[in-house]
Formats: C-alpha cells, sequence, structure tokens
C-alpha cells in the first residue's frame, strides 16, 4: 500500500501531478484522481455527521463505512489492486433492509431537510452519487472492479434511509414534497 505518509508538503505535486499508490504519477485532473477525491469527500461528510446524535447502530455502520471508504480510496490509488471486499457490500444491503423495515411507506418525494443530522445524511447521499459517477467516469476508461460502483450505490441508499431514521429521533417525521398531485389528493 505504497509508504505511509511522514511529510505532508513534498511539494512533488507542484507541477499538477500526483502519485498513486503503485509510485507512478498522474494528473491531478485525472478521472482517477477525481474518483479518489470524491470518495475522500464523502468520507469527510460522513465524519461531519458522526458528530451528530444519532442511535448507536447507526454510528457503528457509518464508522465501518468510513474504514470503507477508505479502503475504496486505497484501491483507486493503486490501479488494479483489490481491498473493498464483496462482504463491505454485503454489510450495507443487510444495515439497508434492518433500517428501511422499520420505517413507514413513503407516500411521496421528501426533501432533503428535517433535522440537521438528517440533513447532513442528505448531503452525505448526494456526494456519494457523485463518487459513483466518478468512479462509473473512470471505469469507462479504465479496467476496475465492479464492487466501488456497487458499494457507493448501495451507500447512498443506505445514506437515504438513515436521513429518515434520524428524521425520527425524537418523534421526527420526514418532509414532504407539496407536488401538485398531493395538493389535489382529498387526503392532503
Amino acid at each position: 500500500m505504497g509508504n505511509r505518509l511522514t511529510q505532508i508538503a513534498t511539494r512533488t505535486g507542484d507541477a499538477g501531478t500526483t502519485g498513486l499508490g503503485d509510485n507512478s504519477r498522474v494528473s491531478k485532473n485525472s478521472l482517477r484522481v477525481h474518483a479518489m477525491g470524491e470518495v475522500d469527500e464523502l468520507n469527510a461528510h460522513i465524519g461531519v455527521l458522526l458528530c451528530e446524535d444519532m442511535p448507536t447502530d447507526v454510528r457503528g455502520i457509518l464508522v465501518e463505512v468510513q474504514h470503507q471508504l477508505f479502503n475504496l480510496g486505497g484501491e483507486l490509488s493503486i490501479p488494479g489492486f483489490e481491498l473493498l471486499k464483496a462482504e463491505a457490500v454485503a454489510s450495507l444491503d443487510e444495515a439497508l433492509e434492518h433500517h428501511n423495515s422499520q420505517l413507514p411507506k413513503l407516500e411521496e418525494f421528501i426533501l432533503p431537510a428535517g433535522t440537521r443530522g438528517a440533513s447532513l445524511a442528505h448531503v452525505c447521499r448526494t456526494v456519494a452519487r457523485r463518487a459513483e459517477r466518478a468512479v462509473v467516469a473512470l471505469g469507462n476508461e479504465e479496467a476496475i472492479k465492479e464492487t466501488p460502483r456497487q458499494y457507493l450505490n448501495r451507500l447512498s441508499d443506505l445514506m437515504f434511509v438513515i436521513s429518515r431514521v434520524l428524521n425520527r429521533i425524537n418523534g421526527g417525521h420526514d418532509v414532504y414534497w407539496k407536488s401538485e398531485r398531493m395538493k389535489k389528493s382529498p387526503e392532503a
């Protein structure tokens, strides 16, 4: 996995390139570096979300996600290497099933709103989608494993569900979009 960082300001990137884990150098504007950056940003947003109050099991999931995202970043930094395993995707599937089964059925689209924690989870969801698009773009140009794409896809779904869980802390609810259809409905 390359050398451990011992010096942060190396000045080796001043010319617009960066080193990958296999010691090759690529443009900082390469699709691989974009994908790595999106995953890094997602991990940072999850770190901010973890500053909020949340159920212990949700916190545990998110801490594990941070470790898996670090694995994903490592995998992206070494072309042809695999660090993120299929079990990580299965773990997200289990968490999705568990938490989604405890939520009421959606009546309409919901807004990325409610509590601060839920809103931060929605930010994580959108950044996960952007990271997924970056990994798909990289995969269109270079051979990469399927697991990174699958993991980010499932993670964005989980972040949506977690936003709903966090909106229910202390009796809160989803914030529904006031669509024209709902306005015309006699129940609305």
